[in-house]
């Protein structure tokens, strides 16, 4: 059952990217889009398609779409990851203040000028904050699990009001603008680059995936699982850090998308169970559909203008929300 739905939502994935390259005001075919594909991967020798076509699919449309799917992917596995770890199922992957220390990385880049260098200084500001949350944590008695998310808040509250200050005092215009799109999450403008740094994603997730029994274990408590063989303090702060740095990287290419890491990994619990063998996986690629479907529908419900992708994962991700606590609730 577990390899039937991963290849099926790998095969509807495939589908799913397809089709969505084909959307937009120029009127591509899947035959183009895989056409196109295969001889920019030196598969096919020579293409029918024109030059402009093959632009609009290779240059324009398939990095964005890369990068929605690692995007989603990788904020719905960091989402199911910190709720394990935190035994919180109102844990999300930014938890610890990383997307509002990513926000104050961002908007401080943005208000001097360094528009092109926004991811950078997202990262950066991520990192920066959870770095400072460990550290308030380890300062406050030692670096627990409790005191980390307590320092996080604290941290994401005052990264927050920095931002707004910065804001108010020194964005005008077009930094205004490149702002408030970046804060309400969006992928417009995706290249090859921001599509690389969405797959880095591939680097962080065998380490959370091989740890699927410990995150089992951490079901029945942190003296349960060392009772299992589970080395309770190295797993959690391994996968926290590898979270971490997902997280700061999914932000810097995406800004602030909310609910992906909430609802999906909640959705996926309901469907097949608990065990994180089964979760993990199935979370990237629920995630990576809902990401990719929501980017699409972003970018083309009101061409030529376009909603922040962060508007749409919000207006979809809050009632799905609803729903599953309701069912929650029922089967409690």
């Amino acid at each position: 059952m577990h390899f039937l739905a991963l290849v099926a939502l790998s095969l509807l994935l495939i589908a799913s990217a397809t089709i969505a390259v084909t959307f937009g005001p120029a009127d591509i075919s899947p035959t183009e889009v895989w056409t196109t594909i295969l001889h920019h991967l030196a598969l096919v020798p020579e293409s029918p398609v024109s030059r402009l076509r093959d632009a609009i699919v290779w240059d324009l449309r398939l990095p964005r779409v890369i990068a929605a799917m690692g995007v989603g992917a990788g904020l719905a596995l960091a989402g199911a990851v910190m709720q394990a770890l935190t035994r919180n199922p109102l844990a999300d992957p930014y938890l610890l203040g990383l997307s509002s220390g990513a926000a104050l990385g961002a908007v401080t880049l943005v208000v001097m000028g360094f528009a092109l260098l926004v991811p950078v200084g997202a990262f950066i500001g991520s990192l920066a904050a959870l770095g400072l949350a460990l550290l308030i944590a380890q300062l406050l008695g030692g670096a627990t699990p409790v005191r980390a998310i307590l320092a996080g808040i604290s941290i994401s509250a005052l990264a927050s009001a920095m931002t707004s200050f910065i804001i108010f005092w020194s964005a005008t215009g077009d930094s205004y603008r490149e702002i408030l799109s970046w804060l309400m999450g969006s992928l417009s403008g995706s290249g090859w680059v921001d599509a690389g740094l969405a797959m880095s994603l591939l680097l962080c997730a065998p380490i959370m995936l091989v740890s699927a029994r410990g995150l089992d274990a951490f079901a029945f408590g942190d003296k349960s699982a060392a009772s299992l063989g589970v080395d309770v303090a190295r797993l959690r702060w391994t996968l926290l850090g590898a979270s971490a740095l997902l997280t700061g990287v999914m932000v810097a290419i995406g800004g602030a998308i909310g609910f992906v890491g909430l609802v999906v990994p909640h959705a996926v619990r309901l469907a097949v169970g608990s065990r994180h063998g089964k979760l993990l996986p199935l979370s990237m690629l629920v995630g990576a559909i809902f990401m990719l479907w929501a980017d699409t529908m972003a970018r083309t419900l009101f061409d030529p203008r376009e909603l922040p992708v962060g508007i749409v994962t919000a207006l979809v991700g809050a009632p799905a929300f609803l729903l599953i606590l309701m069912r929650f609730r029922r089967v409690t």
